[in-house]
């Protein structure tokens, strides 16, 4: 299977705010409905940073999406230090997983932070998140422990990072 990634198109923002609500409530050990809202909001996101989607080249099937935020100065930054672009919310749909979408999103945030001149890439992953960590791992991300962070209680984000 092909697949493209590319901006997600306006008609599919409320498409991909439930795949990336999907993809979240799949995952046995999430347990913050408050944050619901805030996963659906794709519009949002692509109007104050940049919506990546992963598309099946074939049938032009939504497989999943990332948000690539640009740098610190950006509303969807968490922690970022100058010079850093982020990946955030990337997801993929339960019934696409294993098929490289989130490999694809990944690489595609990595290599638009390398062609804007970015120093590194960063991001947040929950502890449970680890077929994530694994794609971050392969792409050769470091954990980043001194960068973990705790904006609610009880929910822990590890910190991870790849020096471009």
């Amino acid at each position: 299977m092909s697949i493209v990634v590319r901006e997600a198109r306006p008609e599919e923002h409320a498409q991909l705010g439930e795949l990336v609500v999907a993809a979240y409530r799949s995952l046995p050990e999430f347990d913050e409905p408050g944050y619901e809202p805030e996963l659906r909001d794709v519009a949002r996101r692509a109007r104050e940073a940049v919506v990546l989607a992963a598309v099946d080249e074939v049938d032009g099937s939504l497989l999943g999406c990332a948000t690539y935020v640009p740098g610190p100065e950006s509303p969807w930054a968490e922690l970022l230090e100058p010079g850093e672009a982020a990946i955030r919310m990337l997801a993929v749909d339960p019934a696409a997983r294993g098929r490289g979408a989130g490999t694809a999103l990944a690489v595609a945030c990595v290599s638009r932070a390398r062609a804007e001149g970015r120093s590194a890439v960063f991001l947040h992953s929950m502890e449970f998140m680890r077929a994530a960590q694994a794609i971050y791992a392969r792409l050769g991300f470091v954990r980043r422990p001194e960068r973990d962070w705790e904006p609610v209680p009880g929910v822990r984000l590890l910190g991870f990072s790849l020096a471009l």
